[in-house]
């Protein structure tokens, strides 16, 4: 995986850095993976804004994927790694041995030709999926579960990964890439290996355009605003601001929103670093 910075032969691409695409080797997704997007504009079911700079945005397709690994026992082979809109990270093309096709979040070093499998049966190798209770201590691992048969909520994105700390009796310690040190059921799934395209977080748009293609509208800074519209606006020449916080009053940095009395806190370890 690479990037490429490009030369400034347009204003836009002057400060543009775009990603190689080293580790894609297809274009066109599988057509039976493929399902309608609706967009909504940041509208509810009534029509009503409840999201503000939603809107527009370059047409997609959802590309279904497989995140409960639930084909289990049965070997698979890499047919290529393709680029997905809905997400930061790349996908992996799987062809099962009876014909089947899935798609799955691609791990960093996954390759076109590998076999991957998923269940009891698998080893702690690069795409497999395994349960916690049979993965090796000190493991990188990606995709992972919070609750048995649900599929994959945590560790998802580009180039983030969890470390299997230590196990005891029904849970297993995983250090989270917030962070956060928390307690998981040892019967949930995670994939070894860290989630690929870990140079997402080098790339520069370059311009404005390029966010209305993703589907984001101009955002107005909070301190350019009336006393009336926002707790930060107001004030003579530069002197506005105050401290940072939302439309609604609530800090934006520091402030702790959790619940204090939410039932999955005793399994949070060690929060999030601030």
């Amino acid at each position: 995986m690479s990037v490429r910075k490009l030369k400034p032969i347009t204003p836009g691409q002057r400060f543009r850095v775009v990603n190689g695409f080293d580790a894609i080797t297809a274009d066109k997704p599988e057509k039976s993976l493929l399902a309608p997007l609706k967009k909504s504009g940041g509208r509810n079911s009534q029509g009503k804004m409840t999201m503000r700079h939603r809107g527009g945005g370059h047409k997609r397709r959802y590309r279904v994927i497989d995140f409960k690994r639930d084909k289990q026992d049965i070997a698979a082979t890499v047919e290529s790694i393709q680029y997905d809109p809905n997400r930061t990270a790349f996908i992996a093309l799987l062809k099962y041995a009876d014909g089947e096709k899935r798609y799955i979040i691609a791990q960093n070093g996954l390759q076109v030709g590998q076999e991957v499998v998923a269940g009891k049966s698998a080893a702690p190798e690069i795409g497999n999926a395994l349960f916690i209770s049979d993965i090796p201590l000190g493991t990188i691992i990606s995709c992972i579960e919070l609750r048995p048969g649900q599929g994959a909520v945590m560790a998802r994105s580009a180039g983030t990964f969890a470390q299997l700390m230590a196990k005891d009796g029904k849970f297993v310690t995983v250090k989270m890439p917030s962070g956060e040190t928390r307690l998981i059921l040892s019967t949930c799934m995670a994939t070894i290996g860290a989630i690929s395209n870990s140079d997402h977080q080098l790339l520069v748009s370059g311009k404005a355009g390029r966010s209305r293609w993703l589907g984001r509208r101009p955002r107005t800074r909070p301190v350019a605003m009336n006393p009336v519209d926002h707790p930060m606006g107001g004030g003579e020449g530069r002197a506005s601001g105050g401290h940072p916080r939302s439309r609604n009053g609530i800090p934006a940095k520091g402030y702790r929103t959790r619940t204090r009395t939410k039932k999955t806190n005793k399994y949070i370890l060690e929060r999030r670093k601030k």
